[in-house]
C-alpha cells in the first residue's frame, strides 16, 4: 500500500531544520574569532565614506539584492551590483571609498572573481558572507563572516534553503546593528517609508487629525444641554472643555452623559439639562496626544486607556482630535 505523504509534517520538519541551523549559527558566531570579524565589519561599514556594494550569484544573489534594500532603508546607503554585469562595465560603480559585501555559500563562485580582483586592485575592503572558511572568497576578503555548514532543508541537501536563510539572517542582523549605531529613529524610518502599511504606521497624527472648526469644544461653564448638542453635532462621542486660558481642562464623553442622566432620572428633563454644567461632570486631566506622535503609538495609547477618541494638544491647547476609527481607516493596525 502506498504511504500517504503528510505535507504538514514535511513543513514542520523543514522548520525544525532551520531552527537547528540557527542554533549552530549562534554558536559559531559567538566564538571569539567570529565576534571580532563581526565587530570589525560593523565598524568598517559604519565609518565608510562611500556606499555598501552588495553582490552575489544565484540564490545568494537574490539574498544580496534583498540585503541591499534592507541596508538602504535603515540608514546605510547600499547598492546591489549584478556579478555578471560587473564584468561588463558595472565595476565602474565601485569607488575606492566604498565597501564591498559579497555572498557565496560555496565561497568559490567564479562570477565573483572580477569583483574580488577589482576590490584588491583599488584597495576596496571586502566583507564576505560564506559557508566555506577555506574558499576563495573567505581567503581573499578582509572580513570573512563564515557560517556553519548546516544541512539544507531539501531532502537531497541540494536546494539552497537553510544556507540562504542564514545568509539573510546575518545580513539583516548587521543592518539592524548599524541602525542602532546610527541612532536611526522612527522619524528617520518614516522618511524612507512614506508609502504602504509601514508608511501609515509611521505617519504622525498631525497629518490626518480632525482640526479647526470641526473640533468639538466648549467652555467648561457650558450647561449640559449644550454639551449634548455639541456631541451630537460633531459626532465624535466626545467634547473637550476649555478653561479661561483656552487650555484643555477636561472632556465629557457620551458615556459620561448617559451615566449623568441615569443618576438624575428622578428629575424633570429640563431640570436635568440646565441644573448642571460641564465642569461638574467632566473628566479632568484627560489622556492627550502630541501632534508629532506616530499613528501606531497613538493607537497603542488609546487601546491601553480603553478610549475611542482623544484630543491632540500643543502647549495645553487642543489643536486636533483623533479616533480609533480614523487610525484604522489609515491602515494603522
Amino acid at each position: 500500500m502506498k504511504s500517504v505523504f503528510d505535507p504538514a509534517a514535511s513543513i514542520l520538519s523543514a522548520v525544525e531544520c532551520f531552527s537547528a541551523s540557527f542554533t549552530q549559527m549562534q554558536a559559531t558566531l559567538s566564538e571569539p574569532a567570529s565576534r571580532k570579524v563581526l565587530d570589525n565589519a560593523a565598524e568598517l561599514i559604519y565609518g565608510m565614506k562611500g556606499r555598501l556594494i552588495v553582490s552575489g550569484v544565484g540564490k545568494s544573489g537574490h539574498v544580496a539584492r534583498k540585503l541591499a534594500a534592507t541596508f538602504s532603508s535603515t540608514g546605510t546607503t547600499a547598492y546591489f551590483v549584478h556579478a555578471a554585469e560587473a564584468s561588463h562595465g558595472d565595476l565602474g560603480m565601485i569607488r575606492s571609498d566604498d565597501v564591498v559585501m559579497l555572498l557565496s555559500w560555496s565561497g568559490d563562485t567564479g562570477e565573483l572573481a572580477d569583483i574580488i580582483a577589482y576590490a584588491a586592485r583599488f584597495n576596496v575592503p571586502v566583507v564576505a558572507i560564506t559557508g566555506k572558511a577555506n574558499g576563495t572568497l573567505a581567503r581573499r576578503s578582509q572580513y570573512p563572516i563564515v557560517l556553519p555548514n548546516a544541512k539544507e532543508a531539501c531532502p537531497h541537501n541540494l536546494a539552497p534553503t537553510t544556507s540562504t536563510l542564514m545568509q539573510m539572517a546575518v545580513g539583516d542582523a548587521l543592518a539592524i546593528t548599524l541602525l542602532k549605531m546610527r541612532g536611526f529613529s522612527e522619524e528617520s524610518f518614516r522618511n524612507f517609508h512614506p508609502g504602504g502599511k509601514l508608511g501609515a504606521i509611521l505617519q504622525p497624527i498631525s497629518d490626518f487629525m480632525v482640526c479647526f472648526e470641526n473640533l468639538p469644544l466648549l467652555d467648561q461653564s457650558a450647561p449640559i444641554f449644550e454639551v449634548i448638542a455639541e456631541i451630537s453635532n460633531k459626532g465624535f462621542g466626545i467634547v473637550g472643555l476649555l478653561n479661561e486660558a483656552g487650555k484643555l481642562c477636561g472632556v465629557i464623553t457620551d458615556g459620561d452623559i448617559r451615566r449623568y442622566l441615569e443618576k438624575n432620572a428622578t428629575g424633570t428633563m429640563k431640570g436635568v439639562m440646565w441644573s448642571a454644567f460641564a465642569k461638574d461632570i467632566m473628566s479632568p486631566a484627560p489622556v492627550t496626544l502630541a501632534p508629532e506622535n506616530l499613528g501606531a503609538r497613538s493607537l497603542h495609547t488609546m487601546q491601553t486607556h480603553k478610549i475611542s477618541a482623544t484630543f491632540v494638544v500643543q502647549e495645553g491647547a487642543p489643536i486636533g482630535l483623533v479616533t480609533v476609527i480614523q487610525l484604522l481607516q489609515h491602515g494603522v493596525a
